[in-house]
C-alpha cells in the first residue's frame, strides 16, 4: 500500500506568483492543484451576475451555500468550472477582482469556501495556494512554504503581465494598489496573511518562476514527508 502522498500549503502575498509557481510545482510532483482564490472569485462572478450588492452578506453567503465549484485539467492547463460552466476567464476580469474582497472576508463564505477547500484536500497529494491555507484550511499540512517578494519586484512583474496580455496599466498605480491590498490582506477579520506556524519563508525577489520552482520542488522532495512510495 503507498503512503499518503503529503499537501503542500503554499501562501504569500498578492503577485508574487503563487498561482503559476503552485500549478507547475503540482504538475512536475504529480500532485492535484487547487486555487483556492479562484473560489472566492467564483462566488463574486456569481453574485454579481445574480444582481446582489456584494456587502449584502447574508445573500451573497446562502448563494455561496448552494453553488458549486470544481477545477478540471483540459489542454495542459487548469479550468475553474462553476455551476457546470467554465470560468477561468471570466472571474479574472477588473470588475470581479475589485468585488472579491467583501466576499473574501464574509466570514459564512470563508467558512464554506474553507470546507470545500478541506474536502478537496483531505486525502492529500494536492498543492493548494492562498492566503491563508498553511494558518487555517490546512495547519497540519506536511509541507507549508511562504512564498514572498519585494513589493516593488511583485508590483513590476504584475505591471508587466498586464502589458503583455494587452491591457493598459500604470506602474505607480499598480504598486499604490499593491500596497492597499497588502495592507488589507494583513488586518483581515477572517483568513489573515500571515506567516504559518513551520513554514518554511522563500523569498522570489530575485529568482526567476522556474528557479523559484525548482527550489520548491527541491524542498518538497527532500522534506521527510516525501517518499519513493509516493512518487
Amino acid at each position: 500500500m503507498s503512503a499518503r502522498k503529503p499537501i503542500i500549503a503554499i501562501d504569500g502575498p498578492v503577485g508574487v506568483g503563487k498561482s503559476s509557481v503552485a500549478a507547475s510545482l503540482a504538475e512536475r510532483l504529480g500532485l492535484v492543484y487547487i486555487d483556492t482564490g479562484a473560489m472566492y472569485r467564483c462566488v463574486t462572478l456569481m453574485a454579481q451576475r445574480a444582481g446582489l450588492s456584494l456587502d449584502d452578506a447574508e445573500a451573497v453567503a446562502e448563494l455561496a451555500q448552494r453553488i458549486g465549484i470544481h477545477f478540471e485539467r483540459r489542454d495542459g492547463g487548469l479550468r475553474v468550472i462553476c455551476e457546470g460552466e467554465d470560468v477561468s476567464e471570466a472571474i479574472r476580469a477588473p470588475e470581479v477582482s475589485r468585488g472579491t474582497s467583501p466576499v473574501a472576508d464574509n466570514p459564512a463564505v470563508r467558512e464554506r469556501m474553507v470546507a470545500l477547500q478541506q474536502e478537496m484536500g483531505r486525502a492529500g497529494g494536492v498543492v493548494m495556494e492562498g492566503r491563508d491555507i498553511g494558518t487555517v484550511v490546512f495547519p497540519n499540512a506536511e509541507i507549508k512554504i511562504y512564498l514572498d517578494a519585494d513589493p516593488k519586484i511583485r508590483a513590476e512583474r504584475r505591471h508587466r503581465q498586464l502589458i503583455a496580455n494587452g491591457k493598459p496599466s500604470d506602474f505607480e498605480k499598480t504598486y499604490n494598489d499593491l500596497m492597499e491590498r497588502d495592507r488589507r490582506d494583513a488586518v483581515r477579520p477572517v483568513g489573515a496573511l500571515r506567516v504559518a506556524d513551520g513554514a518554511i519563508v522563500v523569498d522570489s525577489s530575485h529568482l526567476s518562476e522556474s528557479e523559484v520552482i525548482e527550489q520548491l520542488y527541491h524542498l518538497a522532495t527532500n522534506h521527510p514527508s516525501w517518499t519513493p512510495s509516493v512518487c
